[in-house]
């Protein structure tokens, strides 16, 4: 098994978003969007997909009219292969329009006695879902920021807990991560 020391970094947003992944390079991209789901911290409420290059990955939907391929279907590695990349976007909530731009670098390989994927780096803290993408974090954040704004109660009443965009929840992250990792590890005979 190869592992990839992935790194994800919400685009357009103040302060920064990042997180820092090892993933095997054969983790399905579907897998790979619920790995990033948890270490952001999101609810996978929404649709989503990897691009590379010409290429889109995602889940089949005849509604939607993506020129997708199946992201069930898809490795990392083969995701990164097939466009020539060593980077993907990831799309989440095609109404927010969360970008990630996602960069991976092969490591020396597993380390023994760790699970795989695991969340080893955090920065800032995820916007909150539905808050409406990058212009409507912008707004919340400088809402909750002050008690004389306009929008002040209604947002922090609609997000009803202490919000600081730097500081994630890494704890929780982690162990959301952790339990995917004990969920699709290979079963000993």
């Amino acid at each position: 098994m190869s592992i990839l020391r992935l790194t994800a970094v919400l685009e357009d947003v103040t302060p920064c978003v990042s997180r820092t992944l090892m993933v095997p390079s054969d983790l399905r991209l579907d897998r790979l969007h619920l790995v990033l789901q948890a270490a952001v911290g999101w609810e996978n409420q929404h649709l989503y997909s990897f691009e590379a290059g010409p290429r889109r990955w995602s889940l089949p939907d005849p509604h939607l009219g993506l020129d997708a391929l199946p992201a069930n279907k898809a490795t990392i590695q083969q995701a990164l292969a097939a466009a020539g990349h060593t980077s993907l976007v990831y799309t989440y909530d095609f109404g927010d329009d969360w970008r990630h731009h996602l960069t991976a670098e092969l490591t020396d390989g597993p380390l023994p006695g760790q699970l795989y994927p695991r969340l080893v780096e955090a920065e800032g803290r995820c916007p909150p879902e539905d808050v409406g993408g990058p212009p409507g974090y912008q707004h919340f954040l400088e809402a909750i920021a002050d008690p004389k704004h306009p929008d002040h109660d209604e947002l922090t009443e609609w997000h009803d807990e202490p919000f600081d965009p730097s500081v994630p929840d890494t704890d929780t992250h982690q162990l959301e991560v952790l339990k995917l990792a004990k969920r699709w590890q290979p079963r000993k005979k």
